[in-house]
C-alpha cells in the first residue's frame, strides 16, 4: 500500500526512560523502573499515525549495531521501513521521569556522525516514494556530519514534486529552512515557544509578541503555524484565525513524545483537509492521549476523539 505520510528522522534515538520517585541533583537515586523505546521525533510521529490507521513510511538513518529495536517497532506498527542502515549504533537518550514533580529531565547523547553524501541517499529514497503525493514530515535535530541546510534541501526537493511538508526542528536547521523562498517553505511548522523565540531573536513572553511571531511565519507563506506551549496548550494560526487549544486535563505520565504526537495529530487533520479548529482539537487530542501511554503509541481512537472533542478552544487575544 502506498504511504499517505512519509516521516524522515536523520538523528534517531533509543529513549531510555528511567522512573524515579524524585530527582535531586548530586544525589544517588534508586530507579523504580526503566524502559527502552525506539524513538526519534519522526519515528514517534509515524508510530502515532500508524495507531490512527494511516499508512505511513519511515525514512532516514539507523545504526546497524542496534537496529533491532527499531525494526521490532516497525513490524509491530506495520510501518514501511525505508531507513538507510549505516555503520555504528544509534544513540541513546536518557529520560529521567520524576514521579513527585510529574516532569521529565532529558539527557540527549551525541548521535552518529554521517558522511555528507548520506543525505543524497536519503533524498533518493524519499523521492521514490513521492508517487502518489504523500505528506512529508521532517522532524528532529541533525546529526554530526550533515549541514544545517539539510532539512531545507529536502523541503526544496519536495516543493519540486508538489509535496506538502510538515517541519518540526529547531535552532540553525530551523532558521535555514525558514529562510527559503515562499514556494519551498513547509506547509506547516510546529515550534515550541523557545524555538520560536530563537528564530525571532527576542523573548515572546507577551501574548501579542507570540502571536506576532507566529503570524510573521504565516505571512511568509506557511499555511499553518502551531506553537506548542506545554501545559498552557498550543497556539494554532492560519491566514484567517488564531486559536488557543487547551486539553481539558493532563494525564499523569511521561511527557516524552507528546509534542511528536501533536505533530501526528496535525498531520492526521491535514490528510482530512480539516479546518483550523478541527486541526487544533485533533492535534491536542493526540498529545493529551499520548500522556497516558508509555512509548510511541496512542490509546484507542475513541479515546483520542473524546479528548479532541473536549479540548477547550479559545480565540487568541
Amino acid at each position: 500500500m502506498n504511504p499517505r505520510v512519509i516521516t524522515v528522522t536523520l538523528n534517531p534515538a533509543i529513549d531510555e526512560t528511567v522512573e524515579l520517585e524524585h530527582l535531586i541533583p548530586g544525589a544517588v537515586h534508586r530507579a523504580l523502573g526503566v524502559r527502552f523505546d525506539a524513538g526519534g521525533k519522526g519515528i514517534n510521529v509515524a508510530a502515532c499515525l500508524a495507531d490512527w490507521g494511516v499508512p505511513t513510511a519511515v525514512a532516514g538513518v539507523l545504526g546497524r549495531g542496534n537496529a533491532e529495536l527499531f525494526e521490532a517497532l516497525f513490524n509491530a506498527k506495520h510501518l514501511q521501513d525505508h531507513c538507510l542502515r549505516v555503520p555504528g549504533s544509534t544513540r541513546t537518550n536518557i529520560k529521567l521521569l520524576a514521579d513527585d514533580r510529574g516532569d521529565t529531565t532529558d539527557i540527549n547523547l551525541p548521535g552518529l556522525t554521517l558522511a555528507p553524501d548520506t543525505l543524497d541517499a536519503v533524498s533518493a529514497t524519499v523521492q521514490a516514494l513521492f508517487a502518489p503525493q504523500p505528506l512529508l514530515v521532517l522532524c528532529g535535530s541533525l546529526p554530526r556530519g550533515l549541514a544545517d541546510n539539510s532539512w531545507a534541501r529536502l523541503l526544496t526537493l519536495a516543493a519540486a514534486h508538489g509535496v506538502r511538508c510538515v517541519l518540526d526542528t529547531s535552532e540553525a536547521p530551523l532558521a535555514a529552512a525558514l529562510a527559503l523562498p515562499a514556494p519551498q517553505l513547509p506547509y506547516a511548522v510546529k515550534p515550541n515557544r523557545h524555538e520560536l523565540e530563537t528564530w525571532a531573536g527576542r523573548p515572546l513572553g507577551e501574548r501579542g509578541a507570540l502571536l506576532d511571531a507566529a503570524c510573521a511565519l504565516q505571512a511568509r507563506g506557511i499555511a499553518r503555524v502551531v506553537v506548542s506551549l506545554g501545559a498552557d496548550g498550543a497556539l494554532f494560526v492560519d491566514a484567517a484565525r488564531a486559536l488557543l487549544a487547551r486539553p481539558p486535563h493532563l494525564s499523569v505520565g511521561s511527557s516524552v513524545g507528546a509534542g511528536d504526537a501533536m505533530v501526528a495529530g496535525l498531520c492526521a487533520a491535514l490528510l482530512e483537509e480539516a479546518d483550523l479548529e478541527t486541526s487544533a482539537r485533533l492535534a491536542t487530542g493526540f498529545a493529551a492521549a499520548k500522556l497516558s501511554r508509555p512509548g510511541a503509541q496512542l490509546p484507542a481512537a475513541a479515546e483520542v476523539r473524546r479528548l479532541a472533542a473536549t479540548t477547550v478552544i479559545e480565540a487568541w487575544r
